[in-house]
């Protein structure tokens, strides 16, 4: 499995053609306590670049980008009883949601882990 980056922080695990995403966690320490999470119904087609969830915090609500092209697979069931998931494993258990890739060269469009560490170091 590989595992890209966005700009918009978020990060996407590739198995085959499915996709995972979350936030990083960068971008879980920049929101503090998560306190709800939106997710997107399965079955939805989406474009890159385009809002599917919303991550809600005591500081603020942000949208969270499709990284990539597809349709949506599912979201992740466990946020509903558990938001802070995304607080405590934003990278592994608090992934936000699943898409099959329509496009797989993509990808090659996003950052990946070093890129990405070097693109935070600057902000």
């Amino acid at each position: 499995m590989t595992r890209y980056f966005t700009k918009e922080h978020e990060w996407i695990q590739v198995d085959g053609d499915t996709a995972t995403v979350g936030i990083t966690d960068f971008a879980q320490e920049s929101l503090g306590d998560i306190t709800f999470v939106e997710l997107p119904d399965a079955g939805r087609a989406v474009t890159a670049g385009e809002a599917v969830a919303v991550v809600e915090s005591v500081k603020a609500a942000s949208d969270v980008y499709a990284p990539v092209a597809g349709t949506i697979v599912e979201g992740n069931p466990a946020l509903d009883a558990e938001p802070e998931l995304v607080n405590s494993a934003a990278e592994t258990d608090g992934w936000l949601f699943k898409l099959t890739l329509t496009d797989a060269a993509a990808l090659s469009d996003l950052l990946d882990e070093a890129a990405y560490k070097a693109y935070i170091a600057e902000l």
